[in-house]
Protein backbone atom coordinates (compact mmCIF):
# COMPACT_ATOMS: atom_id res chain seq x y z
CA UNK A 1 0.00 0.00 0.00
CA UNK A 2 1.28 3.30 -0.71
CA UNK A 3 2.25 6.08 2.12
CA UNK A 4 0.73 9.15 2.36
CA UNK A 5 4.53 10.18 3.61
CA UNK A 6 5.98 9.30 -0.14
CA UNK A 7 6.22 12.58 -1.37
CA UNK A 8 9.05 14.71 -4.01
CA UNK A 9 9.49 18.18 -4.75
CA UNK A 10 10.41 19.21 -7.88
CA UNK A 11 11.78 22.32 -8.55
CA UNK A 12 9.35 25.15 -10.54
CA UNK A 13 9.65 28.48 -11.90
CA UNK A 14 10.04 31.39 -9.86
CA UNK A 15 12.65 29.23 -7.56
CA UNK A 16 9.21 27.81 -6.06
CA UNK A 17 8.70 23.71 -5.34
CA UNK A 18 5.95 21.21 -6.76
CA UNK A 19 4.84 19.12 -4.02
CA UNK A 20 4.03 15.56 -5.25
CA UNK A 21 2.75 12.79 -2.22
CA UNK A 22 1.59 9.83 -3.71
CA UNK A 23 -1.79 8.85 -2.10
CA UNK A 24 -3.46 5.31 -1.75
CA UNK A 25 -5.50 3.96 -4.11
CA UNK A 26 -6.84 0.17 -5.08
CA UNK A 27 -7.97 -1.13 -8.45
CA UNK A 28 -11.05 -3.04 -7.43
CA UNK A 29 -12.37 -4.54 -4.95
CA UNK A 30 -10.91 -5.56 -2.08
CA UNK A 31 -8.79 -8.86 -2.24
CA UNK A 32 -9.41 -8.85 -5.88
CA UNK A 33 -7.64 -5.50 -7.11
CA UNK A 34 -5.79 -5.66 -10.73
CA UNK A 35 -2.84 -4.31 -9.58
CA UNK A 36 -0.98 -1.53 -8.13
CA UNK A 37 -1.79 1.82 -8.91
CA UNK A 38 -1.77 4.98 -6.83
CA UNK A 39 -3.33 8.37 -6.75
CA UNK A 40 -1.35 11.67 -5.93
CA UNK A 41 -2.16 15.49 -4.64
CA UNK A 42 0.21 18.12 -5.74
CA UNK A 43 0.63 21.24 -4.28
CA UNK A 44 3.30 24.07 -4.52
CA UNK A 45 5.38 24.22 -0.97
CA UNK A 46 4.13 28.38 -0.48
CA UNK A 47 0.39 26.91 -1.28
CA UNK A 48 -0.32 24.33 0.67
CA UNK A 49 -3.98 24.85 1.14
CA UNK A 50 -4.02 25.01 -2.86
CA UNK A 51 -4.14 21.32 -3.78
CA UNK A 52 -4.95 19.29 -6.81
CA UNK A 53 -6.07 16.20 -6.40
CA UNK A 54 -6.09 12.72 -9.19
CA UNK A 55 -7.15 9.33 -8.26
CA UNK A 56 -5.22 7.25 -10.23
CA UNK A 57 -7.55 3.57 -11.11
CA UNK A 58 -9.02 3.32 -8.09
CA UNK A 59 -12.32 2.80 -6.18
CA UNK A 60 -14.07 4.57 -3.33
CA UNK A 61 -12.56 3.00 -0.26
CA UNK A 62 -10.81 4.05 3.17
CA UNK A 63 -7.82 5.22 1.19
CA UNK A 64 -9.07 7.52 -0.94
CA UNK A 65 -11.19 9.23 2.40
CA UNK A 66 -8.29 9.50 4.24
CA UNK A 67 -6.84 11.45 1.19
CA UNK A 68 -9.97 13.98 2.17
CA UNK A 69 -9.01 14.10 5.89
CA UNK A 70 -5.55 14.95 5.19
CA UNK A 71 -5.63 17.32 2.20
CA UNK A 72 -7.25 20.58 1.74
CA UNK A 73 -8.39 19.64 -2.20
CA UNK A 74 -9.62 22.21 -4.39
CA UNK A 75 -9.21 20.17 -7.98
CA UNK A 76 -9.93 16.82 -7.96
CA UNK A 77 -9.93 14.53 -11.11
CA UNK A 78 -11.65 11.50 -10.72
CA UNK A 79 -11.02 8.45 -12.97
CA UNK A 80 -14.36 7.43 -13.61
CA UNK A 81 -16.44 5.14 -15.84
CA UNK A 82 -16.64 2.42 -13.42
CA UNK A 83 -14.03 0.24 -15.68
CA UNK A 84 -15.27 -3.38 -15.48
CA UNK A 85 -13.40 -6.86 -17.35
CA UNK A 86 -16.02 -9.20 -17.42
CA UNK A 87 -13.30 -12.24 -18.46
CA UNK A 88 -11.64 -11.80 -14.54
CA UNK A 89 -14.48 -10.10 -13.27
CA UNK A 90 -18.27 -7.79 -12.78
CA UNK A 91 -16.57 -5.73 -10.54
CA UNK A 92 -16.12 -2.47 -11.22
CA UNK A 93 -11.88 -1.22 -11.38
CA UNK A 94 -12.37 2.45 -11.73
CA UNK A 95 -14.98 4.77 -9.62
CA UNK A 96 -18.73 4.95 -10.44
CA UNK A 97 -20.53 8.07 -10.28
CA UNK A 98 -22.28 7.25 -7.44
CA UNK A 99 -18.64 6.93 -5.63
CA UNK A 100 -17.76 10.01 -7.21
CA UNK A 101 -20.51 11.49 -5.39
CA UNK A 102 -19.14 10.23 -2.13
CA UNK A 103 -15.98 11.53 -2.93
CA UNK A 104 -17.24 14.89 -3.82
CA UNK A 105 -18.71 15.13 -0.37
CA UNK A 106 -15.67 13.91 1.22
CA UNK A 107 -13.70 16.81 -1.04
CA UNK A 108 -16.59 19.12 0.01
CA UNK A 109 -14.54 22.01 -1.16
CA UNK A 110 -13.28 20.97 -4.68
CA UNK A 111 -14.21 21.21 -8.09
CA UNK A 112 -14.75 18.15 -9.81
CA UNK A 113 -13.21 16.95 -12.96
CA UNK A 114 -14.53 13.58 -14.19
CA UNK A 115 -11.69 11.88 -16.41
CA UNK A 116 -11.18 8.06 -17.53
CA UNK A 117 -15.23 7.66 -18.60
CA UNK A 118 -15.07 7.27 -22.33
CA UNK A 119 -13.31 6.31 -25.72
CA UNK A 120 -12.83 1.92 -24.20
CA UNK A 121 -15.14 -0.86 -24.30
CA UNK A 122 -14.33 -1.35 -20.36
CA UNK A 123 -15.96 1.80 -19.47
CA UNK A 124 -19.94 1.00 -18.16
CA UNK A 125 -20.86 4.14 -17.15
CA UNK A 126 -20.88 7.52 -19.21
CA UNK A 127 -21.31 11.16 -18.72
CA UNK A 128 -25.07 10.69 -18.50
CA UNK A 129 -24.39 8.24 -15.59
CA UNK A 130 -21.86 10.97 -13.58
CA UNK A 131 -24.91 13.58 -14.30
CA UNK A 132 -27.61 11.80 -13.36
CA UNK A 133 -26.04 10.72 -10.05
CA UNK A 134 -24.38 14.42 -9.17
CA UNK A 135 -27.89 16.30 -10.24
CA UNK A 136 -30.02 13.56 -7.83
CA UNK A 137 -27.05 14.81 -5.15
CA UNK A 138 -27.70 18.08 -5.78
CA UNK A 139 -23.50 18.68 -6.50
CA UNK A 140 -23.69 19.42 -10.36
CA UNK A 141 -22.60 22.54 -9.79
CA UNK A 142 -19.67 21.03 -8.81
CA UNK A 143 -18.40 19.59 -12.30
CA UNK A 144 -16.37 20.79 -14.11
CA UNK A 145 -16.56 18.96 -17.73
CA UNK A 146 -13.42 18.83 -20.29
CA UNK A 147 -13.72 18.94 -23.89
CA UNK A 148 -11.03 16.92 -25.51
CA UNK A 149 -8.54 18.54 -27.60
CA UNK A 150 -9.03 22.09 -26.17
CA UNK A 151 -7.61 23.78 -23.42
CA UNK A 152 -9.44 24.38 -20.04
CA UNK A 153 -8.61 26.62 -17.59
CA UNK A 154 -9.97 26.00 -13.72
CA UNK A 155 -9.09 28.50 -11.19
CA UNK A 156 -8.47 27.15 -7.59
Amino acid sequence: MVSLRQTFDLPAPEGRLLRVTATPARHGPANGDRGPVIGFVVAYTDQPEQVVYVSGDTVWYEGVAEVSRRFPIKLAFLFLGAARVATVSPAHLTLTAAEAVEAARAFSAATIVPLHFEGWEHFSESRMEIECAFRDADLEKRLQWLEAGCATSISL
